[in-house]
């Protein structure tokens, strides 16, 4: 299905104008991880019910951690169906990161329990889907279906990263979550990649020989 043009408004949420044309299963869908070097990507796709918001959902990228917390289970017992999907290291270094993005964004909406009639989409791209559906820049801004999913993905993405801690202590992914701070990048020198780095990311380095 093409993307579909979508005409908004700056202070009505999208879902909310999708809603007055007479859909009611409105999916936001947001994903985590695009530019870390290291984990899965994670989507999240949310129905909510027409009406229904909260002043605190807006962009995870503007919550703390503990926030988001919050608002994960305040998402989850509202929701009218919510899922998440991802797209591990080895997939994004296969088609790269912005397909496996939407690959991710795709199996989300395929594991909701209701099907929504309409999608809208955190960024520029459409959904590999045949649901009508309007990619929305900086949707997360602009959708409070949007801005939950961005929430959901977010805290689930980070929860997979601490159990990778676990498992690779050295690169401090508790801390970091994959993304290329200085710490890594001086890890990844000094240790090489491990199972979950995107070798094809530029400061991923291979492990050392010696």
């Amino acid at each position: 299905m093409e993307s579909l043009p979508l005409q908004l408004q700056e202070s009505i949420p999208a879902e909310k104008v999708l809603h007055e044309k007479g859909f009611r299963a409105v999916a936001g869908i947001d994903e985590a991880g695009r530019g870390p070097l290291a984990g899965p990507v994670v989507a999240a796709a949310v129905v909510l019910s027409p009406g229904w918001s909260h002043p605190d959902i807006t962009d995870s990228k503007k919550l703390t951690a503990k926030k988001r917390q919050a608002l994960f289970h305040l998402i989850q017992e509202n929701a009218v169906t919510w899922n998440w999907a991802f797209a591990d290291a080895s997939e994004i270094d296969r088609i790269n990161i912005l397909r496996a993005s939407l690959q991710a964004m795709k199996r989300a909406v395929e594991r909701l329990a209701v099907q929504p009639e309409y999608l809208i989409v955190d960024g520029p791209h459409a959904v590999p889907s045949e649901l009508p559906q309007t990619p929305i820049p900086h949707g997360d801004s602009r959708s409070t279906a949007i801005a939950a999913a961005s929430i959901m993905a977010k805290v689930i993405r980070d929860a997979i990263m601490q159990k990778y801690h676990r498992l690779y202590p050295r690169y401090h992914f508790n801390k970091n979550k994959g993304y290329g701070t200085r710490e890594h990048v001086e890890a990844l020198r000094t240790h090489g990649h491990c199972p979950i780095h995107r070798v094809t990311f530029k400061k991923v380095v291979p492990a050392d020989e010696t």
